[in-house]
């Protein structure tokens, strides 16, 4: 498996993968129109172009995609993916790490989920974000908004 940048070329791959990896979310919440899943192929192709975007390929199939975003020093992080048949196979963590390491001026990094996506936030927690408000948007959907900042510690001698 490998992890690169996306070109626009894979726009339609990663927009296939990103409805599949979202009907779950989708069916979370109730509400089949979340913007994942009504995100259309030229939407994807222009973030593609103008963002931070890594895909995750094994065997010449993409089966994982996230998204950085980069406003002023901040990173934010977006439609991180897995195809269902991989998840919970380290992918989101391969991908979320190479972001932050692809974003090194970035000084935070900030992301946010639904309050009932409890697989989601016990990665991101994992990885080191911590939450930092809650925004309800109606009466199913709280987000849970994250923000992870690198340790700019010096390595130890």
């Amino acid at each position: 498996m490998t992890i690169e940048r996306a070109v626009a070329a894979d726009a339609g791959e990663i927009l296939t993968l990103q409805r599949a990896a979202y009907v779950a979310e989708a069916q979370l919440y109730g509400d089949p129109y979340i913007p994942p899943l009504i995100e259309s192929l030229e939407q994807v192709r222009k973030v593609i172009g103008n963002a931070v975007v890594l895909k995750s390929v094994d065997l010449g199939r993409i089966v994982g995609a996230v998204r950085g975003q980069v406003a002023g020093t901040t990173c934010l992080v977006g439609r991180l993916v897995v195809a269902p048949d991989r998840q919970g196979q380290g992918l989101g963590t391969a991908l979320l790490t190479a972001l932050h390491e692809s974003v090194p001026e970035a000084t935070a990094f900030d992301l946010f989920t639904g309050h009932l996506s409890e697989a989601n936030l016990r990665l991101y927690r994992r990885l080191g974000y911590r939450e930092t408000h809650r925004e309800r948007m109606d009466d199913h959907l709280t987000l849970v908004h994250l923000r992870r900042q690198p340790d700019r510690s010096p390595p130890p001698r």
